[in-house]
């Protein structure tokens, strides 16, 4: 099977070859990291993983005027006005990108056994090879691909447009974890794609929504992803509604919807707190030192303390995560107290007979007292009526989903981003999804691309003003994409 090409037509490789993506997927290994160099998990007391999330959003400003100017990334224009706001960090950033590439090498080399997990977006990925930075792919390709440093770098899935899954339409959803699969595959090889088993949702945010929720587990298992990151308080336990009591190891995320169908997902829980402290300061080690194993389904486990943060925001993660990680790589390797990634420590512990029905069941926030007054199966009218009800009854109820943190919404206050977004999405349902264009139509490409493009959680988490109206111009262009290039297909 031929690698696939990074770009066609200009544009990143985000759909078309549907069929040998799903091909890759099905015929992977069981296993990845247990055929390699692994931790000896039957003799350590605990371990610990971070995630390092990187991204950087599409913004139309390539120009002085609003809906002429060319869409660049945040770290392009970053780098030409270096001097707005934080902008001076553009440099410090782009090291970011790569410097794991230059860790792990460096640690191996030394006869350690560094584990980290990346995250980074499609937009970050064609942002930075438009820009020329190629050194951040030849940097990562090294620690992605070659034998002797993969098992030591696990990446995870993520929507390609850092889209927040409560609020961004079911089938677009669908779209950006395709989109980034095909774009990884383009820029690492199917090797590596068969090897990407976990997935992490921007912004942490579950939708807890019965119906969505559920087509969000389904659209993660059906594209081959095994087990997802979630935050701890955006869960609850079905039967009191409390949040995870074994918050160290794994879950089984369980989501039914409407009609009463369920599906499940394995649920690794990221614990509260500063997120970009408590990785730079690899906090998730020290406290996995101050645990022993458990009991698990009769077996003797380790723990797992999990942590995930962004990669290079904040001063902590650009100044004090480089040493501390190298430090803690080195002091951890060998000892009782292992560093591991999510899928190394899963294919162990299922190795060990434990099964995935053994681990504990959480389902999303809220959903046990919809369950208390509905039966699934009886439909999303009854479900509606339910909602509305315990809406009006508590006010802290929602069904906006959760996300890290608690006390943003990324619905109220946005509708006038909000709405051109999903005035957008019909718009591609309608005329290029209903009538079977096809994924390799250049059409479909650079309409899904802007799609995509448009519905980036910054355009909202940044607040009303230039963020809200970058995102609004992106919504525009791709309706004016979508009806000029589409008002003449006779499949419309």
């Amino acid at each position: 099977m031929s690698e696939l090409p990074e770009y066609i037509d200009g544009l990143p490789n985000i759909c078309g070859s549907e069929a040998k993506i799903e091909e890759v997927i099905k015929n992977r290994p069981d296993n990845v990291y247990l055929s390699g160099p692994t931790v000896d998990f039957n003799h350590i007391d605990s371990a610990c993983a971070v995630a390092l999330h990187m991204h950087q959003p599409l913004i139309p400003a390539g120009g002085d005027d609003l809906q002429t100017a060319e869409i660049i990334s945040n770290l392009q224009y970053m780098m030409e006005h270096p001097d707005i706001g934080d902008n001076h960090n553009a440099s410090v950033f782009h090291w970011c990108y790569k410097r794991i590439g230059e860790f792990v090498p460096q640690l191996i080399g030394e006869g350690k056994q560094p584990r980290v997990m990346l995250e980074y977006s499609g937009t970050l990925f064609h942002g930075l090879r438009k820009m020329g930075l190629d050194d951040v792919f030849d940097c990562l390709r090294a620690v992605t691909c070659n034998p002797d440093y993969r098992n030591a770098v696990e990446w995870l899935g993520a929507p390609w447009g850092h889209a927040v899954a409560p609020s961004t339409p079911v089938q677009d959803y669908r779209l950006h974890v395709k989109a980034w699969q095909h774009h990884f595959a383009a820029v690492f090889g199917f090797e590596a794609l068969g090897r990407v088993r976990g997935f992490s949702p921007s912004e942490m945010a579950l939708p807890n929504h019965p119906d969505v929720a559920y087509k969000f587990v389904k659209t993660l298992k059906e594209c081959g992803f095994e087990w997802v990151l979630v935050q701890e308080h955006t869960v609850e336990q079905p039967n009191n509604g409390h949040g995870p009591e074994l918050k160290h190891l794994p879950h089984r995320l369980v989501c039914t919807n409407s009609k009463g169908e369920t599906v499940s997902i394995i649920a690794i829980i990221k614990t509260q707190g500063s997120d970009t402290k408590l990785v730079a300061q690899m906090q998730p080690y020290y406290e996995a030192k101050s645990l022993s194993r458990w009991e698990l389904a009769g077996k003797s486990v380790p723990p797992l303390v999990t942590q995930i943060a962004d990669g290079e925001n904040g001063g902590v993660m650009m100044n004090e995560f480089p040493p501390k990680f190298m430090e803690v790589a080195r002091e951890a390797s060998g000892s009782a107290t292992a560093m591991m990634n999510v899928t190394e420590y899963l294919e162990h512990l299922l190795a060990s007979g434990v099964r995935e029905a053994d681990f504990p069941g959480v389902q999303p926030l809220f959903q046990k007292a919809i369950w208390e007054r509905f039966q699934p199966g009886d439909g999303p009218e009854k479900l509606a009526q339910v909602i509305e009800t315990l809406g009006k009854e508590d006010h802290r109820f929602h069904m906006e989903g959760g996300s890290w943190t608690s006390d943003l919404s990324w619905v109220d206050g946005y509708e006038n981003v909000l709405g051109p977004m999903e005035e957008a999405s019909a718009l591609f349902s309608e005329k290029v999804l209903k009538p079977g264009i096809p994924t390799s139509d250049s059409r479909y490409r650079n309409a899904l691309f802007h799609l995509m493009a448009s519905q980036t959680s910054c355009y909202r988490y940044w607040g009303q003003g230039q963020w809200t109206d970058y995102g609004r111009e992106i919504c525009r262009r791709t309706e004016a994409i979508i009806r000029h290039d589409f008002q003449f297909d006779k499949a419309s």
